[in-house]
């Protein structure tokens, strides 16, 4: 196998592995908003994206509605969308099969291994790698976090109620660093954010927040026309 491509399965099976891993809070936190474990492992093998499965256990775990937690996952796994415009030329999948297969692999993980490889092939074989052992992860480890979870007695089970909010920091936190791409822009948006959703959390019922953030994120994160000196 060449340097390269040896290079980009060992760097997609070694992210894929750290992601995987993070599996676990989801199962967790599923269980703490009263999911049963089949319902979290479906949320895992069909929606598949940390987002949006984080935002509608959250949301139930408030004790909002099901319209405002499947409003709240739709709405935060819309970037899916944009990635897969981006990734369709890209990856080219022949076959109703891998097509289902390569839309339902499209997030933040395999959409960057895949574009940060140095040509098409190499980027494929990210694309497939990630997705692959990210997916087995992923789903595997939120089994073990809701069967863990619920063995555990009241005091530790009463815990995991800070395990959503921490688990969003931690998807958020990288993207606010001075090393990624418009650091400063993507504070603002996610302070924007957070205002947002705190003032109107007195005056709404749970999740509603949630939606409107999601909204007013997008908005400040809209396109702007490029004015003509």
């Amino acid at each position: 196998m060449p340097v390269d491509r040896a290079r980009t399965v060992r760097d997609s099976m070694g992210l894929g592995l750290a992601v995987g891993l993070y599996g676990v809070a989801f199962g967790a936190s599923a269980d703490a908003a009263g999911l049963d474990a089949w319902q979290a492992m479906v949320l895992s093998a069909l929606m598949f994206t940390g987002a949006s499965q984080f935002a509608m256990v959250g949301v139930l775990g408030a004790g909002g509605s099901p319209a405002a937690a499947v409003g709240s996952a739709l709405l935060l796994g819309t970037r899916n969308t944009v990635y897969g415009v981006r990734m369709a030329p890209l990856l080219a999948p022949r076959g109703a099969l891998r097509r289902a297969g390569a839309a339902h692999w499209v997030i933040d993980e395999t959409t960057a291994m895949a574009v940060a490889a140095p040509d098409r092939e190499t980027g494929r074989l990210a694309f497939w790698v990630t997705g692959a052992s990210i997916y087995l992860g992923w789903n595997v480890m939120t089994l073990v976090g809701v069967l863990g979870a619920s063995g555990l007695g009241g005091t530790a089970s009463a815990a995991l109620d800070s395990v959503v909010p921490a688990a969003f920091l931690a998807l958020l936190w990288p993207r606010l660093r001075r090393g990624f791409a418009e650091h400063t822009v993507q504070r603002r948006v996610a302070v924007g954010g957070a205002v947002v959703a705190l003032a109107l959390t007195p005056f709404v019922p749970a999740g509603v927040q949630v939606i409107a953030a999601a909204v007013a994120v997008a908005l400040a994160g809209r396109p702007r026309r490029q004015v003509a000196a």
